[in-house]
């Protein structure tokens, strides 16, 4: 199996050094934010993280404007929301935005070490797609970008 690059996003500092912990004990590479403008700015520094999981409730920048802004400028980064405060209403807005998934706090550790890997293997399903559109023939470019467009949108 490949490294598999995770950061998490929250601000409960003792929750999500305790959880990179555990994910690290089972061979993930953990890096930690504490903010949502921290987290974007270590997505800008570090580009082989593969999933994002990111805290709904934080102060300043929180989880939903957060993956909003991840998945326009990091599309192809996958985004597993984790929150202790659900509610229909921003798991189905999460989604929208183009989350991978919506877990609630406290979370099983196996459970979202299988998200984790879902959602690094669609992640590596829509890299291979792309990159099958960059290498054809004969397209023109407008639709190699509707193609590519198509897959980041699924």
């Amino acid at each position: 199996m490949t490294t598999i690059n995770l950061l998490l996003v929250d601000d409960e500092k003792p929750f999500i050094e305790t959880l990179a912990d555990r994910l690290r004990k089972r061979g993930f590479t953990v890096d930690c934010s504490f903010s949502g403008i921290d987290a974007l700015n270590q997505l800008e520094n570090n580009k082989t993280i593969d999933v994002v999981v990111l805290d709904v409730k934080m102060p300043g920048l929180d989880g939903i404007k957060t993956v909003k802004k991840i998945k326009k400028k990091h599309p192809l980064v996958e985004v597993i929301m984790l929150t202790g405060h659900s509610t229909i209403l921003s798991a189905v807005e999460a989604i929208k935005l183009g989350a991978f998934d919506y877990l609630t706090k406290p979370c099983d550790i196996n459970e979202l070490i299988s998200k984790v890997k879902q959602a690094v293997s669609r992640k590596k399903e829509r890299e291979a797609k792309i990159f099958d559109i960059r290498i054809k023939l004969y397209i023109t470019k407008q639709e190699r970008d509707e193609m590519i467009s198509k897959i980041l949108e699924s």
